[in-house]
């Protein structure tokens, strides 16, 4: 088999597997930390989501709170990451206003404000979020 034949068939199998499955197998909706970027008097955050589930969210609002350096609470806000279909990896951006980005010492994803599928509202999007920061950032649970 050549190599690029090799190449492709392995993509096709890890394309196969759910994007953001938990290791005890339940889906789940992966959040990434990817980066901070200054911005004019603000910090803008960028967010990777993998939507693991078979449901397709309409509504997934975060409630994320920006924490100082010093462990000191330094903004709350409201992140609305919906739309996001099944499957999907999608990219959400977010400007924390009147924030350095080099003052911010970690995001807290604190609860999930508003969450509804083509079900119909949803209680457990808290426990189907795992959260994850690119090395340098931090983002908890």
């Amino acid at each position: 088999m050549r190599f690029s034949t090799m190449i492709a068939a392995l993509f096709l199998i890890l394309a196969a597997i759910p994007a953001a499955q938990a290791q005890d197998g339940t889906q789940k909706v992966q959040v990434e930390l990817n980066k901070l970027e200054p911005q004019a008097n603000a910090c803008r955050a960028y967010l990777v989501l993998q939507n693991g589930t078979e449901s397709e969210f309409s509504s997934l609002r975060l409630d994320l709170v920006a924490f100082d350096t010093d462990g000191i609470v330094a903004k709350r806000l409201a992140v609305e990451a919906a739309p996001l279909p099944p499957g999907k990896t999608s990219l959400k951006l977010f400007d924390m206003s009147e924030l350095a980005c080099d003052g911010i010492g970690h995001l807290l994803l604190n609860s999930v404000l508003a969450c509804g599928d083509q079900n119909g509202e949803r209680a457990d999007c808290l426990d189907l979020i795992d959260v994850t920061a690119k090395p340098g950032l931090s983002l908890i649970k």
